[in-house]
């Protein structure tokens, strides 16, 4: 009988976008709603972005990376499946934060937009002015 690979998980949020991340020993493969995230996200950037804490641990291409991502636009989902993938490196292996914490990537990046006011056009636009 076979030992069960120890699964580690973690939540990663960005804008409204929330990431439910499972990581397990592999080949390297991430997929995101079920399809892989080269598909999922277009742009490359986004991969790049994805694949940031891995690359900083030295620890691509050992982690299968499953996520859930709900809510926000690709570019908040990407950054929340970063976050995502860092906690769940620190879960598995505490003795990553100080490289991760070093590059920024393990505070949530808490900036979201900002609410529309009444009398105003947008957050802080305000309808043009008129003298006359």
């Amino acid at each position: 009988m076979t030992e069960a690979q120890p699964v580690h998980t973690a939540t990663g949020k960005r804008k409204n976008a929330v990431a439910r991340v499972r990581i397990k020993q592999g080949n390297g493969e991430i997929t995101v709603n079920g399809k892989e995230a080269s598909a999922y996200f277009c742009r490359p950037t986004s991969i790049l972005l994805i694949e940031q804490p891995l690359e900083l641990t030295e620890m691509t291409g050992k982690f299968d990376i499953t996520a859930n991502i709900r809510g926000g636009g690709l570019s908040g989902q990407a950054g929340a499946l970063r976050h995502g993938i860092t906690r769940a490196l620190i879960n598995m292996d505490p003795e990553l934060r100080p490289v991760l914490k070093r590059a920024g990537l393990v505070t949530r990046d808490s900036r979201v937009k900002e609410r529309k006011k009444y009398g105003l056009a947008g957050a802080r636009r305000a309808y043009q002015f008129s003298k006359r």
